[in-house]
């Protein structure tokens, strides 16, 4: 008899996890809080507790040839950045194809998941779960946990001294959807990350003024690369990284500064990371 595995989640990570176990003979149940699959990638107008959260604008920071499941290649008429609705439907036609909605039970919440008495000679899980406020308990051979890492946000409020009596409006990221609403304020986005980057930038059309504050500076760069191709694409081949491992580290420090200093001097804006050695 196959071996029952319990997935948690039905994003990325949880499809690909029910495609993995059908792979290997197993017999894979995905439990899913929400009504639909996609994870991170399922916009929604709110945000909902207890899941990822996106803006209305995400678009995807490495190109379809390289976000793409090595078994399913993205179709030929997706742009090389995928929008997030596009991305979502990616993982709906990787779901359609290999047939995996039959092992999803949506709109169900796992409780609890806990060793079997048994554990130390059957190696056997309970999993609770809960749909329709009826709770359920079985039995799995292995628990795959795919709920992803952008669940819970982290506001350290404790390192802005003041920030009670400070009257406008602070939230994390996670809260932000889309700039209506923002007009005429004055904003300041703490970070420098992908996601603050892409506020920052969206909030300049609506806003008064934006500050972007940084700590440790970044390199700063464009999707598009050399001669207009993706830059993950150019950057991430077994070429370069063959020549990336044969530089001596000072002359491919300098070599990765030089690049990254083409687009503009980040010396002049402040920007230079004090981890100098690395992009990102």
């Amino acid at each position: 008899m196959a071996k029952r595995v319990a997935v948690i989640g039905s994003g990325v990570s949880g499809l690909t996890s029910i495609k993995c176990c059908l792979d290997e003979g197993l017999q894979p149940t995905c439990f899913e809080r929400s009504d639909n699959i996609g994870g991170l990638w399922r916009f929604t107008e709110k945000v909902e507790e207890g899941r990822a959260s996106i803006y209305r604008s995400v678009i995807t920071n490495s190109s379809k040839e390289m976000s793409c499941f090595s078994d399913f290649p993205m179709p030929e008429h997706f742009p090389n950045f995928l929008h997030n609705t596009r991305f979502l439907e990616y993982l709906k036609l990787y779901a359609k194809h290999f047939d995996l909605l039959k092992y999803i039970q949506f709109k169900t919440t796992v409780i609890s998941v806990r060793k079997c008495q048994d554990f130390s000679t059957t190696g056997q899980w309970i999993v609770i779960t809960e749909s329709n406020g009826k709770q359920v308990s079985a039995t799995f051979d292995a628990v795959m946990v795919c709920i992803g890492h952008h669940i819970e946000s982290y506001v350290p409020l404790q390192s802005f001294p003041g920030i009670e009596k400070f009257k406008g409006q602070y939230f994390h990221s996670r809260q932000y959807k889309t700039p209506e609403g923002f007009e005429g304020k004055t904003i300041l986005v703490v970070g420098m990350g992908n996601s603050a980057s892409d506020i920052a930038v969206e909030l300049c059309q609506r806003a008064t003024q934006v500050y972007l504050s940084t700590r440790g500076g970044s390199w700063v760069m464009s999707r598009v690369y050399d001669n207009g191709y993706p830059w993950d694409t150019v950057i991430h081949t077994r070429f370069s990284n063959l020549i990336r491992s044969s530089l001596p580290w000072t002359l491919l420090k300098w070599v990765t500064e030089k690049k990254m200093n083409e687009w503009f001097d980040h010396e002049n804006y402040g920007l230079v990371p004090q981890n100098r050695c690395a992009p990102g």
